[in-house]
């Protein structure tokens, strides 16, 4: 029955040009985004996941960026704490070479002096955006030694070391949280104070006559206590520049960790919210061609009630 009320087959084709539209609309913005799901109403489980991990990423690239700060101030701090160490080994050598010498003991000791200021300048210049790591502060107790022996003699205070939490990854074990790691500085100024120590007085000292026992003027014993002395806090300076690179090396190790960790949360984000741009290509081109179809389906059904003007004539 044809009616010119009521034209379904119009109708009919009226609706499927609508969900071709429709479909059409979504397949463009997908082409246009790149994205599958861009709100909570294409799929609210993947939405939910995709934000929260999107966060999270966001996050660590942050964290990844903070160490990238602290791994700087650690590596000024390193070459500082290498630089020191270099001068340390002048000094012992300046020490060493003054057992065999039998004057010119006030050169050395001034040679000795020129160095600690060296250590000094080095500390002071190890420093990267206001931080720095082979300073750790407080109060340091000066060092004393012997006249007589060359024995070093120095205080607790100047033994304590340093941490530093830094922050390392965010965890979503029970609730949010930061993951920390503990990095070790060190503080140069404890032993720049016994090298000072070291360097007052060495030139008397070394030069004394008065036999402290049988045979053995002061001078030498100074010099063999000295000299001992020397080394051991060489020891502790090699051991400082030794545990920033450790330390140095643990922040790289992080970075590389947190850096594959980014892109794996970024890939898996991207395998649930990305669209398929080949298949997304290939539905754009059949629902073009649907909307053609559509379109001249409607166009056909519209022209169907004219044909009753036939039946009049």
């Amino acid at each position: 029955m044809t009616s010119l009320i009521t034209n379904t087959a119009a109708m009919n084709a009226l609706q499927a040009l609508r969900n071709v539209n429709n479909e059409l609309g979504t397949t463009q913005g997908r082409i246009a985004s790149g994205l599958r799901i861009t709100s909570a109403k294409d799929n609210a489980a993947y939405f939910q996941i995709s934000e929260t991990m999107k966060g999270d990423s966001g996050s660590l690239s942050s964290i990844n960026e903070g160490l990238t700060l602290t791994k700087n101030s650690i590596a000024t701090a390193r070459l500082g704490a290498e630089s020191f160490q270099d001068l340390a080994k002048q000094f012992v050598e300046r020490v060493a070479f003054a057992q065999g010498a039998k004057g010119g003991f006030d050169e050395i000791g001034n040679d000795l002096k020129e160095i600690v200021k060296q250590m000094e300048v080095t500390i002071k210049q190890s420093t990267f955006n206001g931080d720095n790591m082979v300073n750790a502060g407080g109060t340091v107790a000066a060092a004393t030694v012997a006249a007589t022996t060359g024995v070093l003699t120095e205080s607790a205070t100047q033994e304590a070391k340093a941490t530093r939490n830094v922050v390392t990854g965010v965890s979503r074990a029970g609730s949010f949280g930061v993951t920390t790691t503990e990095v070790e500085t060190v503080d140069l100024t404890r032993m720049l104070a016994s090298f000072k120590a070291l360097s007052t007085g060495f030139a008397a000292n070394a030069a004394a006559t008065t036999e402290a026992t049988a045979g053995t003027p002061d001078g030498e014993v100074f010099l063999a206590g000295a000299l001992k002395s020397s080394e051991s806090v060489l020891k502790k300076a090699t051991d400082a520049a030794t545990q920033l690179g450790l330390s140095e090396k643990t922040i790289e190790d992080q970075q590389k960790f947190l850096k594959k960790l980014t892109d794996n949360i970024d890939t898996g984000v991207g395998s649930m919210i990305d669209a398929n741009m080949e298949e997304e290509a290939a539905r754009l081109q059949a629902l073009q061609t649907q909307q053609q179809l559509a379109t001249q389906a409607l166009s056909i059904a519209n022209q169907a009630p004219s044909s009753i003007m036939s039946l009049f004539r």
